[in-house]
Formats: structure tokens, sequence, C-alpha cells
């Protein structure tokens, strides 16, 4: 039961950043390979913050904006500077390498000596839930600003753009602001997320993005499968639940005694399996044809 329970709270704050990949693999349909030097962008800027004594929440506010801002530059290379998707999240990812070790001035930083938001609610709350707790809240403020967002005239325009580019340039939208906007959000939830679990494994590590992107596609492939037409609220929960059964899956692999590194390898059999999934449903109906 405990490992089932870990295993959530670690999904939670994975979710969050598969939530920000969700925009810009399913909305955007834009493939942001910044992902992976945008998570740990936001596990140095938190860590550095907490070892020089910055309260932790300020700290976690702080790697969100430094998200964003890693954001805005990508979304200007792809807009502004007209370099493919792929490339601009290659250079992104690249350069963010080099930053994040300037930023912590060592490869890693040990956060086991400093209050970290899940520290500073243990005072309040059990610390076996914590983690939990603080995981579902942030879920619920984020999927509920999404939804506000998505309601307004501006939210609308990000969702056609995404659905059909050429149609929403037609009735005046400009869909470049649109692009801008998407990396933002997309990439302040990835930094987000970086920033609470290097405080929930108790260090922040420069090489800690690596295959981040892979979790969170593995995320929003397996929510997608699960129910074929949903909302956009319901999309987001979907994409939550599919982290919740990935990091289960996960932790039943190491509860079989699997070496740690064969997860990398695992987590690419997992996102496969289920990327075949519905084109072998359709095979099958094809033949019974």
């Amino acid at each position: 039961m405990e490992i089932i329970l870990l295993a959530i709270s670690e999904a939670c704050l994975w979710a969050i950043l598969a939530i920000g990949v969700y925009l810009m693999y399913k909305i955007l349909d834009i493939a942001d390979l910044s992902v992976e030097g945008v998570f740990p962008l936001g596990a140095a800027v938190c860590a550095i913050m907490l070892t020089n004594g910055v309260n932790p929440f300020l700290a976690t506010f702080l790697s969100l904006m430094a998200g964003m801002l890693a954001g805005l530059l990508g979304s200007l290379l792809h807009t502004k500077l007209k370099i493919p998707a792929l490339l601009t999240g290659i250079l992104v990812m690249s350069g963010l390498y080099s930053i994040n070790l300037r930023i912590m001035q060592k490869p890693n930083i040990s956060l086991s000596n400093v209050t970290t938001v899940f520290s500073a609610l243990e005072n309040y709350i059990s610390k076996e839930y914590v983690s939990l707790i603080v995981g579902i809240i942030t879920l619920i403020i984020v999927i509920t600003l999404l939804y506000l967002f998505y309601k307004t005239e501006l939210g609308l325009a990000f969702i056609a753009t995404g659905d059909n580019e050429v149609m929403a340039q037609a009735n005046s939208i400009n869909t470049d602001n649109m692009k801008i906007i998407g990396y933002m959000i997309s990439n302040a939830l990835v930094a987000l997320s970086g920033a609470l679990l290097s405080q929930y494994n108790g260090f922040a590590d420069a090489q800690s993005g690596v295959g981040t992107i892979v979790i969170g596609l593995a995320a929003v492939i397996i929510g997608g499968v699960l129910v074929k037409k949903a909302t956009f609220t319901k999309r987001l929960m979907l994409v939550v639940i599919g982290a919740i059964i990935y990091r289960l899956i996960i932790s039943l692999a190491l509860e079989m005694n699997i070496e740690a590194t064969d997860l990398k390898l695992i987590s690419a059999i997992i996102l496969a399996v289920f990327l075949a999934a519905p084109n072998l449903k359709i095979a099958k109906k094809v033949k019974v044809i």
C-alpha cells in the first residue's frame, strides 16, 4: 500500500509536466524537445534559491517564471526566426544545459538540509501524505486555471490555432502569438514540475531532464488511449490518470527487481505499446470486415 501511495504522489508531480507536454503535443501539434532542458532549469533555480535561504514557495514560483522565460525564448526562435519546432527544441535544450550548470555552479545540489515546500508543510500535514496533497492541490490549481483560460476568447483562439492554423489565420487570429503563449505556459508547467520533484527527491541534478519527454508523452498517450472523445478539462484529467498508471507500472517493475538502469528501456516499451494499441485495434476491425 505504501508503494502505491508513493507512486501516486510522485505521479501527481510528474502529471504537471505531462499537462505541459499535452498543451504542445496535442493542442498545438508541436514536438517541443526543450522539455529536457526546462525541467532541470526549474530544479536548478529552485535549488539555488533554497540553499540561499529563499522561502520555498517563492523559490518554486520563481522556477515557474524561469520556465516561462525559457518558453518565450523558444517561441521567438520558432515564430520570429522561423526555425523548425524540432530544431528549436534541440537548440533550447542544448543551451539550457550550460545555463543550468551556471546556475548551480556544479552538476548537482543536495536539498536534504534545507526547508522545502514539503518539509514546511509537515508541521500541518502527516509526513506520508504531504507530497500527495501538494501534488493534488497543485494539479487542481493548474487544471482550474487552464479551464478558465479555455473559456476565454484567447483560449478559444489558442485551441483553434492547434486545430487548423490556416483557418485560424483566415479568422484574423495571430497564430504566432498563440504559439508564444503555448510555449510559455507549457514550459512554465515543466519547470514547476522540475522544482517540485527536486524538492521531493531531495536534490537537483543537471542531468535530471534526460528522458522526461518520454515520461510526459507516456502520460499523454496512456490517457488518450483510455477515452477517445472528451472535453478539454476531461482530457487534462486523463493525462493525470495516464501519469498515475505509468508510475504504477514503473513501481511494479522496480518491485520485480528490474535494474534501475533498464528503466529508460521499460519506459520506451510502455510508450511503444500504448502508441501501437489503437492501430492494432483498427487493423483487427479491418481484418474482420
